[in-house]
């Protein structure tokens, strides 16, 4: 009996364990629902900024949690957990950025001067320092042998219509294959933004800006010719024409990027 008793406890406290990884991110998911607007069936969103600058004290509640954080209790959790937690940080940190102005905005590039990014601003207080939206990014997020997920690149979102879709829900470590593996295929998918047309395939400005994150292994794939290969029915290439594709005999080009905000209000 004794010995039952000790393997429900260690049960249980396996359990609470592992519970403890999770980041509660609830107060930006209802957000993220209630102003995230799908369009095109999906495969992109709006943002209702305006119904956002009305909730901003509850976004300002959330970035208080993120900031609670301290560095060493997020080198406990597993990759999975921080991964999200530094996508809904990008996330939630870019659209206070963008509040900060609204509606006088038309661009973040407006945020911006012309020797200053908004994406330097060191605005963010994360984990002990102020940090600004690039040192999420490419400091932690894209950081060389951490993570090295390319699909981070369609989760992430920078308040423009040419990013790829604020997901109208928070990440998570427990959902998080499942949710960049949907945003990956959305993002694909929006024919404003890839598209096969006349024997070339036209894809967003991403991949050529981060074509190395495409190219460094990850699930194998050493080139975007193979990358894309795996997505061709989302891209509408027929069985041939991604042969041809994995053979290098498709011509990629790279359209404009659209930096009008992101808003659901035009």
């Amino acid at each position: 009996m004794r010995k039952i008793v000790s393997v429900v406890i260690f049960s249980l406290m396996v359990i609470s364990a592992t519970d403890s990884f999770a980041f509660d991110h609830g107060i930006w998911n209802t957000l993220l629902q209630q102003h995230v607007v799908p369009q095109r069936g999906g495969v992109a969103t709006a943002v209702d900024y305006q119904g956002l600058s009305s909730e901003r004290k509850r976004l300002k509640q959330y970035l208080t949690l993120l900031t609670e954080v301290d560095k060493e209790t997020f080198k406990t959790w597993p990759a999975s957990e921080q991964l999200a937690f530094l996508i809904n940080a990008y996330n939630a940190w870019t659209v206070e950025l963008i509040l900060t102005a609204y509606p006088k905005i038309s661009s973040i590039k407006d945020l911006g001067g012309l020797f200053s990014s908004p994406w330097k601003k060191a605005f963010i207080p994360l984990f002990g320092e102020n940090r600004s939206l690039d040192d999420i990014e490419h400091g932690m997020i894209r950081k060389k042998d951490r993570y090295n997920d390319p699909r981070i690149h369609f989760a992430v979102n920078c308040a423009s219509i040419g990013c790829p879709a604020l997901r109208a829900e928070a990440y998570t470590g427990e959902r998080l294959e499942m949710q960049l593996r949907e945003q990956t295929s959305l993002f694909l998918a929006d024919k404003t933004r890839n598209r096969f047309s006349d024997d070339r395939l036209e894809v967003s400005s991403i991949f050529k800006w981060y074509h190395d994150d495409f190219e460094r292994g990850w699930k194998d794939y050493h080139s975007l010719s193979g990358f894309f290969a795996e997505y061709s029915q989302q891209l509408g290439l027929s069985a041939e024409d991604e042969q041809r594709l994995r053979a290098g005999k498709i011509d990629i080009s790279f359209l404009d990027y659209d930096w009008r905000l992101n808003s659901a209000l035009r």
